[in-house]
């Protein structure tokens, strides 16, 4: 195990970012940037020891910097959307920036995907780790309450890539920490993700308007949504339903089953599996968070901001899962058909999400 770092290129505020490569006794390695906390690379075994990238990315942090889309970002402080670009906490409203149409998309203008977090390597006993922290200061995108995080990244020898989320307040602020990693498990290059299969244990999704803010939760029974069987990405893709059209594909937060139950600090359980019929690559999602943004990838099509290696952006070649609350959780307190998005004083936000990578 070991964990090395580099100097990655300058921003356009003058800071330097790094770039630290997180490596097992396997020979997989993790690259991750403290520009965003960024996943830049992972590089993990077909069934016949062919080491591949299986997640999107940039070639440069200039990239990065100016493109969109997330690619591979840690997102706060609140991932996922915000209607209306203000709610109200406490007796107080809040206003934030729209910048999704009307409303707020994973944190604002400048949020947490456009910061240098303050790195930490080391080689534990758990294995190569990396360990962001970040203040975000009351009134941050115009969020209320201090806010204090530490992100940590760990690569061990089963080939198991971990993101534990920790954060404190010293005010009621709403909080939603994920990461935006796109995957392909059939390799970064391998063009769409329609024939790679997907099982997850969710019984039901958050249906959302045109602007995918949310009106309805519905069970998955029957539907398009239902992952409960593993089925290829694309099999349903195309489905003649409304929630699918409104969305482009799939941009749906999943809800997993018993999610009420899940809780900070607690059990981490296997909640998703994605592989590739044709490399045999397999990638086991854990999580103690209640539920899922999985993303097809819809908007992926920016011209100006080609993919590493001069790919060009093309919509369905990755796909995200991205473990969280539920969307505009914020408008919808008390609610008890949807998760709790407020962390206050003296609680403690503690997820951890867990990626395992494997071939058969």
């Amino acid at each position: 195990m070991n964990i090395y770092s580099r100097p990655w290129g300058t921003l356009s505020s003058g800071e330097t970012a790094t770039l630290y490569t997180l490596v097992n006794d396997n020979g997989m390695t993790v690259e991750i940037t403290d520009f965003g906390g960024t996943i830049i690379s992972i590089k993990t075994a077909d069934r016949n020891g062919k080491m591949t990238d299986v997640v999107l990315g940039y070639d440069s942090v200039a990239d990065y910097e100016n493109a969109d889309g997330y690619l591979g970002a840690l997102v706060g402080r609140v991932g996922n959307r915000i209607g209306g670009a203000s709610f109200e906490l406490d007796g107080e409203t809040y206003a934030l920036y729209a910048n999704d149409g009307n409303n707020t998309l994973h944190g604002g203008l400048k949020s947490y995907s456009y910061v240098i977090w303050k790195a930490e390597p080391a080689v534990t006993e758990a294995g190569a780790t990396l360990t962001l922290t970040h203040f975000s200061p009351d009134g941050d995108e115009g969020f209320p309450g201090n806010l204090k995080i530490k992100v940590t990244y760990v690569l061990n020898n089963d080939n198991a890539l971990s993101i534990r989320y920790e954060a404190a307040t010293d005010k009621a602020t709403p909080v939603n920490l994920t990461n935006h990693a796109y995957f392909n498990m059939g390799g970064n290059a391998s063009g769409t993700v329609f024939g790679q299969v997907l099982w997850l244990d969710a019984e039901s999704y958050v249906a959302g308007d045109k602007e995918l803010i949310p009106v309805a939760i519905k069970a998955v029974d029957g539907t398009p949504f239902d992952f409960r069987e593993a089925k290829a990405i694309g099999r349903d893709f195309f489905a003649d339903c409304e929630d699918l059209h409104l969305a482009g594909g799939y941009d749906h937060c999943f809800n997993f089953t018993n999610w009420k139950d899940c809780k900070s600090g607690g059990e981490v359980k296997l909640r998703a599996v994605a592989c590739d019929p044709v490399t045999g690559r397999k990638m086991e999602m854990y999580t103690n968070q209640p539920c899922v943004q999985f993303y097809s990838a819809n908007f992926l099509k920016n011209p100006n901001f080609p993919l590493r290696g001069g790919l060009h952006q093309t919509t369905q070649t990755g796909f995200c899962l991205e473990t969280q609350s539920m969307p505009d959780s914020i408008h919808h307190q008390g609610d008890e058909g949807f998760t709790n998005g407020v962390l206050r004083p003296g609680e403690i936000y503690d997820y951890t999400t867990v990626y395992k990578f494997s071939a058969e």
